[in-house]
């Protein structure tokens, strides 16, 4: 079979870096928008195309780009602005829309950027689409391809977006049911739920205290959202909250808290939901798909339950790819990227939320008792940062140090070594029984890799 084109600008989750710097820039949008319009309008057919955006200040400039790049091939733009990710997703399939785009940097700070594209589906570009269109931007083939000034496209606002994703979310949620007398927090951080969030709940029946809703362009995910849970759980503990809900900058993921304003992650999230449908034999194949970031307790618990896991590389496109392809239907990353694809393409973290507040309400527990299904293991986790990504397997010396450890832990524990797919680091996972054991490891690993990639 033959390799595929490499990726240069594509990382693991779309185009992503500094605003304003190479190759988040506007030049590179519009050639993207070109390039998106000319490979989705192929056979005569002037494609359409959805772009939404999350609250950053530069997500203007990009709107403007790819819309003007897109227009420019002969292709229609239409305008969702700020909406969720999956919102996106969402409208751009039943929309039957020929692509959608995303402008958003994800859980990043408001300084940073990405793009991001789905296909007709509503599911993420593979990476030999992402390659195909990489190829088209380089090759100047788009030059040859300008149509006529009678023939370019148009931009159009559609002002009811918001409303289309809101009723659809409440669709999911079991129609006999309601979340009247339960009070949730709801942290938009500043993000695309910002408006959204709130309003599904507050639909559904219940006390909604909606904090991190006031976006400026600047204060995205700042001391916000699901990568700072501490906040959310400080205010269920305040409001005396039922539980709390942490998206984060373009909520295709959530964190929750419980009501003691205890953390409660992905992976105690994919606990609850998978026992629910393993008992109703709703899980296909009794399988659950997660990343290799996965707490080991997640596992075990799974197969206590007569249930299997499959691990994926981490990055929420790679869980989906490996559902579609093994016929699943249900998993997600610890992070919070929950994806359910009987009703979602993508990670959503308000339907993955619905999703939960329904086991609570059939179950008559509470998220603490419902979360305590899952004996986690210890698990530690370090950022290192590198000036080069250097292949871990050139890397002798960390690679016989890991090799040492996972011997020490034998079927106990787990290593896991990788770079980001976004960032300039490598991160180092460590899981085993002994809390100050693995962190003394992690903490040695993670000195042997700075010392070998030379520390950023």
């Amino acid at each position: 079979m033959a390799s595929q084109p490499a990726r240069k600008l594509f990382g693991t989750d779309g185009i992503r870096g500094v605003a304003n710097v190479d190759p988040m820039t506007t030049e590179t949008a519009m050639l993207l928008g070109r390039a998106v319009a000319h490979h989705f309008s192929r056979g005569g057919h002037m494609g359409r195309i959805v772009i939404g955006k999350d609250t950053r200040l530069s997500g203007y400039m990009f709107e403007q780009a790819l819309s003007s790049g897109i227009c420019s091939m002969g292709a229609n733009v239409m305008l969702v602005g700020p909406l969720p990710t999956p919102g996106i997703a969402f409208i751009t399939a039943s929309m039957r829309a020929d692509a959608g785009v995303v402008i958003s940097a994800s859980h990043n700070p408001y300084q940073d950027n990405g793009i991001k594209i789905f296909a007709s589906d509503g599911f993420k570009l593979p990476d030999a689409v992402e390659a195909e269109i990489e190829q088209l931007m380089a090759s100047g083939a788009l030059d040859l391809a300008r149509p006529a000034a009678g023939e370019v496209g148009k931009a159009v606002k559609y002002e009811d977006s918001r409303g289309r994703y809101i009723v659809f979310c409440k669709s999911v949620f079991p129609k006999q049911r309601n979340l009247d007398g339960i009070r949730i927090v709801v942290d938009g951080a500043n993000g695309a739920a910002y408006k959204v969030g709130p309003a599904v709940f507050e639909e559904l029946g219940a006390e909604v205290i909606a904090i991190n809703v006031k976006p400026d362009g600047k204060n995205i995910n700042d001391r916000a959202g699901a990568l700072h849970p501490d906040v959310l759980c400080a205010a269920v503990k305040e409001h005396r909250a039922d539980l709390g809900i942490a998206l984060d900058g373009d909520a295709d993921r959530v964190i929750f808290a419980d009501a003691a304003g205890e953390v409660v992650d992905g992976d105690a999230i994919m606990a609850i939901c998978a026992h629910r449908m393993l008992e109703r034999d709703e899980l296909q194949q009794r399988t659950l798909v997660t990343t290799v970031m996965s707490n080991l307790g997640l596992e075990r618990a799974i197969a206590g339950w007569g249930g299997k896991l499959v691990r994926t590389a981490v990055g929420d496109r790679y869980v989906v790819e490996e559902m579609r392809r093994g016929g699943y239907n249900f998993g997600g990353e610890q992070s919070g990227h929950l994806i359910f694809l009987d009703h979602m393409t993508t990670g959503d973290g308000i339907i993955a939320a619905l999703q939960v507040l329904a086991v609570m309400l059939e179950a008559g527990r509470p998220l603490a008792e419902l979360a305590a299904k899952m004996t986690r293991y210890p698990q530690v986790l370090v950022n290192v940062k590198v000036k080069e990504k250097q292949p871990l397997e050139a890397l002798a010396t960390v690679t016989a140090l890991i090799g040492r450890i996972e011997g020490k832990l034998g079927g106990e524990g787990r290593v896991l070594v990788r770079y980001s797919g976004t960032e300039p680091k490598a991160r180092v996972m460590v899981e085993g029984p002994d809390a100050q054991v693995i962190k003394d490891y992690a903490e040695e690993i993670a000195q042997a890799l700075a010392h070998a990639c030379g520390a950023a």
